[in-house]
């Protein structure tokens, strides 16, 4: 195959051990963590928003899934091809500015359809950041390092995920003395202020974003020359090692099933069957996400490290296999646990299982594939982790617990049902991915 050289404005290869590699990593991870901010503060206002627009359980469900989903995933493979051949720095700012501005008006809505089209925009919008972070980590840091760099970026979801809800929170429990400091806001319901407030770190991290500067792509391998694939010859690298990239998207968006049902789920849970008000559930449970998710992803690196020690070179999908083994034995224990603590022990350990292989899965990903094929590959991860896990699971527990247990006081049993099958599947596909992921990183040495 001739070599078409890269025309992309480069700078040359920043170490990861400058400050400056650090600092693109924090900027990606804040961008990260202003994602999930904006994508999860809807699970806290689920309540406020059923009463105010008059909702059923499914519809708001669809606000959770299929509204952010459906333009997410139509978005992700235009995002993944852009970030492979284009400048990744600007592919973040317009995306970051995007959401931002469309998670404002989510604020504005004021009918189940504007809310709606909102969340499709935010979607959209979002659907930038994965394929343009994980390409820049992964050429700002070293193959050693790049687990823990993926591990700090991927504590984005979790800071995030427990910021929405501790802020969410705040905003919900100071609502009158807002009202009292700025009258405008008098009109306005706690849910719709909150999407507001949230906003705003978004909007000025679109401009810091601008000091980023585009690194030099990484080549495949030592002395080849860095140049643009052909979508064809993406699809049949990827149809080569379909083993492996069949059975590693699949048993991780079962996976990601668990990681938005329970945040999706869990705050009506405690609202509804211990009788939790917002404020207390939104401090408490989303200090838990913070510190256990990023628990969770912290130690990826860590058990990584313990199993190729042990001669596992397949030690990042061996990591994620593990990990859906405790998440399944924590999520099939919600209904057999009492009170409000014990509810928070299940979910502190779900958290904690959900997320330990995120930065692992994220790392294997990115050394089983070419430099310039790595934003399509990231997108159509992203695509899958979306149809199944971002896309089904909010709903799949909504139907679940208004058409099969036909109580909405249910909902702890149908987290339970859907979250343990879920990774007990993610278990047997992982298993059973392993051989095909060291064949995986062997062809990749040879394109």
């Amino acid at each position: 195959m001739s070599a078409t050289p890269s025309t992309d404005a480069v700078i040359e290869p920043v170490s990861e051990r400058t400050n400056y590699a650090w600092y693109v990593l924090f900027l990606l991870t804040f961008a990260f963590t202003v994602a999930f901010i904006d994508r999860q503060v809807l699970n806290l206002l689920v309540e406020d928003i059923k009463r105010d627009l008059l909702l059923t359980d499914t519809q708001l469900s669809l606000l959770q899934g299929i509204a952010f989903m459906g333009s997410y995933i139509a978005f992700s493979p235009w995002f993944g091809r852009w970030a492979d051949v284009g400048t990744r720095r600007n592919i973040l700012v317009l995306g970051v500015a995007t959401w931002s501005i469309f998670s404002a008006l989510c604020g504005f809505a004021e009918t189940y359809w504007q809310l709606f089209l909102a969340r499709v925009a935010v979607g959209a919008a979002e659907a930038s950041l994965a394929p343009a972070a994980w390409s820049l980590i992964a050429d700002y840091f070293s193959r050693e390092r790049l687990p823990r760099a993926m591990s700090i970026y991927l504590m984005g979801p979790y800071i995030g995920g427990g910021l929405a809800m501790i802020a969410g929170g705040m905003v919900v429990g100071s609502m009158s003395t807002l009202r009292e400091l700025a009258p405008v806001l008098a009109d306005m319901q706690p849910w719709q202020l909150t999407f507001i407030v949230i906003s705003v770190p978004g909007v000025l991290l679109a401009l810091v974003l601008l000091t980023i500067r585009e690194p030099a792509r990484k080549a495949p391998v030592a002395n080849s020359v860095d140049r643009n694939f052909s979508l064809r010859e993406v699809m049949v690298f990827l149809w080569r090692g379909r083993a492996f990239y069949v059975r590693f998207y699949l048993g991780m968006a079962l996976i990601v099933i668990v990681l938005y049902a329970l945040p999706a789920w869990m705050p009506s849970f405690l609202m509804r069957v211990h009788d939790a008000d917002p404020t207390r559930v939104g401090l408490r449970y989303g200090a838990l996400v913070l510190i256990m998710g990023s628990a969770g992803v912290l130690s990826g690196p860590f058990v990584d490290r313990w199993l190729a020690k042990r001669g596992h070179i397949d030690s990042p999908i061996r990591t994620a296999a593990i990990a859906s083994i405790g998440l399944m034995i924590f999520t099939a224990s919600l209904p057999l646990v009492s009170g409000f603590a014990g509810a928070l022990v299940v979910a502190a350990g779900g958290t904690f299982f959900y997320s330990l292989p995120q930065a692992m899965s994220a790392t294997a990903l990115q050394l089983a594939t070419p430099n310039r094929m790595r934003g399509i590959v990231t997108s159509l991860y992203v695509f899958v982790l979306s149809v199944i896990g971002l896309g089904a699971a909010p709903t799949v527990v909504a139907l679940v617990t208004d058409r099969v247990f036909g109580d909405p006081s249910k909902v702890g049993l149908s987290l339970a049902v859907v979250c343990a099958s879920s990774a007990a599947g993610a278990a047997i596909l992982l298993f059973s991915s392993l051989r095909h992921y060291r064949l995986a990183v062997e062809q990749m040495r040879q394109v």
